[in-house]
């Protein structure tokens, strides 16, 4: 697609994203109904993340579909408040967004409740006021905002929805969180951002200055070593969510934790070296993942 048709049509230029993530959206092996279902709730994730990351196709179409005068469509917390106020038209009215307007059958087909959207949108929003974090307990906390919610999507879009396997998504998906934080290193910090814990930075006597290095040195290395070992355990926490589900979303769930161990085997392949770029499997690699997964090896 041309930078001139995602201008036309940033319904497509978002969707399209989905071929580059670290897990799979919407395989073909799953049931069509899911699949729309799941895109549908992938295109509200992927439209809010591009809202809080100023990354919406060019020129201005989303903005405008939003109701934001053009006077305001680079103010990234004026547009989260717009998509707030269409997300809620989802549940009560008619959203002026088509991405928001693809979700709506699929909120009314499930009796989807707002609060895991307005969640996304709260992370988005604290991107914008926060850039650090001190402790790991605060990063959990954003992603219990910026992840979590995504699992309990996919739950709730396939029915399968109880505590304990709630419990075992979040873990998922904040370790998938991690592990995307860990890839993108360089990225987030060219946004002012950096998601590696204060504290462990002083502990492994990392500055943010040695962030925006080509390459990694010792001490960062090992700090990302640290934090992608912590993301592995998360991960593993989860991993029994793929045990208790049969059949295609057995097979779904675990490439959700096959992609961050990949993903995660990537970046030790690198030498936790992540500053050049995001490390990245291969579809062997990834294979080989889903495959310990549903044996329960992992």
């Amino acid at each position: 697609m041309t930078r001139t048709d995602t201008a036309h049509n940033p319904e497509r230029a978002t969707l399209d994203k989905a071929a580059g993530e670290n897990f799979p959206v919407a395989p073909f092996f799953l049931p069509r109904a899911w699949r729309t279902d799941l895109m549908a709730v992938y295109g509200f994730a992927r439209l809010v993340d591009d809202i809080g990351d100023g990354d919406l196709a060019p020129g201005g179409a989303d903005a405008r579909l939003l109701g934001v005068p053009a006077g305001e469509a680079q103010d990234r917390l004026v547009l989260l408040d717009a998509f707030d106020a269409d997300l809620r038209r989802v549940f009560d009215g008619t959203p002026g967004h088509p991405l928001l307007r693809r979700l709506q059958p699929t909120v009314r087909r499930h009796r989807l409740t707002p609060e895991p959207f307005l969640g996304l949108i709260a992370a988005n929003r604290q991107d914008q006021l926060v850039t650090r974090y001190e402790t790991y307990d605060d990063l959990l906390a954003y992603c219990e905002l910026s992840a979590n919610p995504v699992g309990r999507l996919v739950l709730a879009v396939t029915g399968t929805s109880t505590p304990e396997r709630i419990r075992r998504s979040d873990a998922v998906c904040t370790g998938l969180q991690i592990v995307e934080h860990l890839q993108d290193v360089a990225e987030d910090l060219g946004r002012d951002r950096v998601y590696l814990p204060a504290e462990d930075m002083k502990r492994f006597h990392v500055q943010e200055a040695d962030l925006a290095a080509p390459t990694a040195g010792a001490s960062v290395r090992a700090l990302v070593a640290y934090e992608a070992e912590r993301a592995r355990v998360l991960l593993n926490e989860g991993a029994p969510l793929v045990g208790s589900v049969h059949g295609r979303l057995k097979l779904l769930l675990a490439g959700f934790v096959a992609g961050g161990r990949a993903a995660i085997g990537a970046i030790a392949a690198a030498d936790y070296d992540v500053l050049p770029g995001p490390p990245k499997p291969g579809k062997v690699q990834l294979l080989r993942e889903v495959g310990v997964t549903l044996r329960g090896e992992g």
